[in-house]
């Protein structure tokens, strides 16, 4: 099941605004680019910030994700994506050229079988000789060390002021469990999201694609947090 800040619909409605801003996705376009990419797959696409920025390019583009909340808002933004509830082992043979994880979607994967079925599953979905490009947090930086109790306070249009919440609530890893909980000022409801993730280090998930029948063609360091994740390339 979706973690609650994507599949609740009154989190899903504010997400964008606390994800802020995404100065990442601009890596992808720049890589969809370099490999000629004209049909991309979107593989847990959110609120579709990255899948809007692919179609507003001309390209061609599926976007799949398992929280039906945050593909609500995702279809508001475009009608040239196509939206696909599921996840990557639903999908049908799409003959993309590129299927990217962003926002470290390749973290939410906790067991080796769900990441391999998560691997072939867009295989599946490329064309041979497809690209596959995804990033994980390096588990060397110790993120989680960083994200102790924060409170911050957002005027969300549309919504009102929005308090958020977030706390480490267990490691033990290579898992990491946190919490983030949402008070909505203008009436005071609390919503809570628990979400837990995996680091996985570079050896583990370059074992892991070749085992799954891809070719790592390169790691890349993130260019916009260097030192702290890496970009995996693969055919």
């Amino acid at each position: 099941m979706p973690d609650a800040i994507f599949a609740h619909p009154r989190l899903a409605r504010i997400y964008d605004a606390f994800d802020g801003d995404r100065r990442d996705l601009a890596a992808y376009l720049r890589i969809a680019d370099e490999l000629g990419a004209c049909k991309v797959l979107d593989v847990g696409c959110g609120t579709g910030c990255l899948a809007v920025l692919l179609a507003e390019s001309g390209r061609t583009v599926v976007a799949v994700d398992p929280a039906e909340a945050s593909l609500a808002v995702a279809r508001a933004k475009d009608a040239r994506v196509t939206w696909r509830h599921g996840d990557a082992t639903t999908l049908p043979e799409l003959d993309a050229d590129l299927a990217v994880m962003t926002g470290n979607v390749a973290q939410v994967f906790l067991t080796d079988e769900e990441w391999a079925a998560t691997l072939r599953g867009i295989r599946a979905a490329l064309r041979p000789g497809g690209h596959l490009v995804f990033e994980t947090r390096r588990p060397e930086f110790r993120a989680w060390e960083s994200w102790g109790e924060s409170v911050r306070v957002l005027d969300v249009p549309g919504v009102g002021e929005v308090e958020e919440r977030r706390e480490v609530t267990e490691v033990r890893l290579p898992l990491v469990s946190f919490r983030f909980r949402y008070t909505f000022l203008t009436d005071n409801t609390i919503l809570a999201s628990d979400s837990t993730i995996r680091f996985r280090s570079q050896d583990e998930i370059v074992v892991s694609l070749h085992e799954q029948g891809y070719r790592v063609l390169d790691v890349r360091d993130a260019a916009d947090r260097p030192g702290r994740e890496l970009v995996f390339l693969a055919r």
